[in-house]
């Protein structure tokens, strides 16, 4: 493994950690945000249709049912992806242990369907953590739902037959009813994720 992820990865658990002493002090609970943008129109997901890493059918309606932490990424991203995954499967973890209820579900929509088939997204997120969701499906599918929430991305070519995918690093809270809710924008702390899940899904 790349020593600076090494690095990185132990720096997001760490803060994870810190997120877990925080999320347990004297006026945590505080419904103040710290860093979550909430959005001021809380309109449903678009009409799209992919596949969930298990190779069912996703549409707008798996959004339902539960406070979903989406993030758009890919399986060949050398840093930036895994280390966000990484750290918000941390902070799962550490509200699990809080005794937090509801605990979000962790979504990668993939931005590089061509190469995270089903299978490879299958192996991906069970890295970081049990009940996590990968998507994937036909590119103007995913744009469907990129363009709808703002989020960019663009194949990058960076040596014959290689390429990158650059894109946007905010993570997206969907609240039950399939509504953005907030989003946050990097950096990603894991004491101010901490502080605000709490505080986002206990408005209706």
């Amino acid at each position: 493994m790349n020593p600076r992820i090494v690095i990185l990865a132990a720096v997001f658990m760490v803060g994870a950690a810190a997120g877990a002493w925080f999320f347990n002090q004297p006026g945590a609970s505080s419904a103040e945000l710290r860093r979550a943008t909430v959005l001021p129109v809380r309109n449903e997901l678009p009409a799209f249709t992919a596949l969930s890493h298990g190779g069912e059918v996703v549409d707008a309606s798996t959004f339902q049912g539960q406070w979903d932490l989406v993030f758009f990424g890919f399986t060949h991203c050398p840093d930036i992806c895994p280390l966000t995954l990484q750290l918000l499967g941390e902070v799962r973890s550490e509200l699990a242990n809080a005794g937090a209820d509801p605990l979000p579900r962790i979504v990668l929509v993939s931005v590089d369907p061509e190469r995270d088939t089903p299978e490879v997204l299958a192996r991906y997120v069970g890295h970081f953590g049990e009940e996590n969701l990968g998507i994937t499906g036909e590119l103007e599918e995913i744009r469907k739902l990129t363009d709808a929430l703002g989020v960019f991305f663009e194949k990058v070519s960076v040596a014959e037959d290689t390429y990158t995918v650059d894109h946007s690093a905010v993570v997206l809270a969907v609240d039950p009813e399939g509504r953005p809710r907030a989003l946050f924008s990097t950096p990603h702390k894991a004491e101010d994720l901490m502080n605000d899940l709490p505080i986002l899904m206990a408005q209706r």
